[in-house]
This record gives structure tokens, C-alpha cells and sequence, in this order.
């Protein structure tokens, strides 16, 4: 039977918590999240609202959750985004090598010589703000490091028997490369999803928290941080909820990630 390695078992649970938090959150919430209540603003956590109000007096505990749920979702799609047009990338580079990988790997080394978050902020202040504005450029910073993690496993694939022996019994390249290599890098492909989450959610949080991301009525967690810092002395709770709930996010994609990381070094 496999052994976990301790973080996968430790980032698995916390992020299995989180997101079961959130999935409840779609169908349920103490209260709607952007109903205002002037009669109870900046209220501490009670038992009416366990996390407190913030300063239109809308329940925190109701923000955070669906908070943390657009976060989650800007971070499954980025990595969605990135991961296929990386995978495809990546295999057939590092299948055929040649000029097309000369061309492909150029292509990313020149979006990765620039600062990611900067160009982020670029492509979407061209853009304009807004959730899927906020997919889309991070998703197209996500494509270089999936392209060589997955050239890199295909270059090494491409030499192996088993490959060999796939062409020799007629299987044609398309299928090798998806059939018979493409599960051969699961494990390697886990790790780099598990720490593309915990970008994704990073990235989210910090481009509402200027501005630029998920914008209102929306809950966003970057968002509540910025706007919490007002209240840091009045209302601490504010800031501490939305911050611990993006604190957990990312630990737990963390976590998952650097186990998967260690198991697959492990295995190889």
C-alpha cells in the first residue's frame, strides 16, 4: 500500500475542509453575502454573526465563504487554462525537439523574463478589470511552467523501451504521446497543480486587494483585507477573517503541493 508523505496528508485535509467550506457556502450562507445593515456594522463575532459585521454591516463569516469560493474558482480556471495549453505544448517540444520547440521555448522564456505579477497587472489594466479579465492573464503566465515540466518528462519519455515498443506494435504519435507517456507524468503533474493553486490563489487575492480583481458587490477576500485596514484598531476581526481564510488556502495547496513534490522525487 502507498505511504503519503506527511504534507500530502496534511494539505489534502486542510484543503479538502476548505473546499467542502466553500461547495456548502454555494448553496448556504448564514446571510446574503451583500446585504448591508447600518443598525450593525462593525459588530464583533457574536452568535448572530460568528465572525462579526464589517462596516456596511454585511456578515463576514457569509463574505469570507463565498469569498474564498470566487478565489477558488479564478484559481481552478487559471490552472485549468495553464495546465492544457501547457501539457500541449510541452509534449510535442518535448516529443518532436527540433524547431518547434526551438520556436514554443522561446515564446515562454520571453513571458517569463518579464516579473509575473507585473505583466498580470499590465494585461489586465488592458484589459480592465474584472473576474475573467483576471483569468485570463493569469492563465497565460500559467503556460511556461507547465510547457517545460511537461517537455522535460516527454524528452526523458521518448527514449524509454516502452515507448519504442508502442511504435513498433503501430501506435501512432498522437497516441503515444497521450495514451502512453501522458499518465507516466501524474505524479509530476499533481505537484506543479497543487503549487499552480496556491499561485493562482496568491495572485487573485493580491490583485483584488489593489483593485483590479473580482470587484464589488462580489465578496473577494483580497479585497476585504484592503478594505479591513481602516478598521485594523475599531474592528481587528475585519482583517483577521478574511486573512486566515487566505492563510489556509494557501498553506494547504502548499502543503499538498511540496508532499506530492517529495513523493515524486521519491519515486523517481
Amino acid at each position: 500500500m502507498k505511504r503519503y508523505h506527511i504534507y500530502t496528508k496534511a494539505g489534502g485535509i486542510l484543503s479538502a475542509v476548505m473546499i467542502l467550506l466553500i461547495v456548502v457556502a454555494m448553496f448556504w450562507t448564514p446571510y446574503d453575502a451583500t446585504a448591508t445593515n447600518s443598525a450593525a456594522k462593525l459588530s464583533p463575532p457574536s452568535l448572530a454573526h460568528l465572525l462579526g459585521t464589517d462596516n456596511l454591516g454585511r456578515d463576514i463569516l457569509s463574505r469570507v465563504l463565498e469569498g474564498a469560493g470566487t478565489t477558488l474558482l479564478i484559481a481552478v480556471l487559471t490552472v485549468a487554462m495553464g495546465a492544457v495549453l501547457g501539457i500541449l505544448i510541452g509534449a510535442f517540444t518535448g516529443y518532436y525537439g527540433g524547431p518547434l520547440d526551438n520556436i514554443l521555448m522561446r515564446i515562454c522564456d520571453t513571458i517569463t523574463a518579464f516579473p509575473s505579477f507585473l505583466l498580470a497587472l499590465a494585461i489586465v489594466s488592458i484589459l480592465g478589470s474584472g473576474t475573467y479579465h483576471v483569468v485570463l492573464a493569469l492563465g497565460l503566465l500559467f503556460i511556461p511552467s507547465f510547457a517545460r515540466i511537461v517537455r522535460g518528462e516527454y524528452a526523458r519519455a521518448a527514449t524509454q523501451a516502452y515507448v519504442d515498443n508502442a511504435k513498433l506494435m503501430g501506435a501512432g504519435a498522437l497516441r503515444i504521446m497521450f495514451v502512453h507517456i501522458l499518465p507516466n507524468t501524474k505524479s509530476v503533474l499533481l505537484s506543479a497543480i497543487a503549487i499552480g493553486f496556491n499561485n493562482a490563489v496568491l495572485a487573485e487575492a493580491s490583485m483584488s486587494y489593489l483593485g483590479i480583481g473580482v470587484q464589488p458587490p462580489d465578496p473577494s477576500l483580497g479585497r476585504m483585507l484592503s478594505e479591513s485596514q481602516t478598521y485594523l484598531l475599531s474592528a481587528p476581526w475585519y482583517a483577521i477573517s478574511a486573512g486566515v481564510v487566505i492563510i489556509l488556502l494557501i498553506l494547504g495547496f502548499t502543503l499538498l503541493g511540496e508532499g506530492l513534490a517529495k513523493e515524486s522525487g521519491q519515486n523517481a
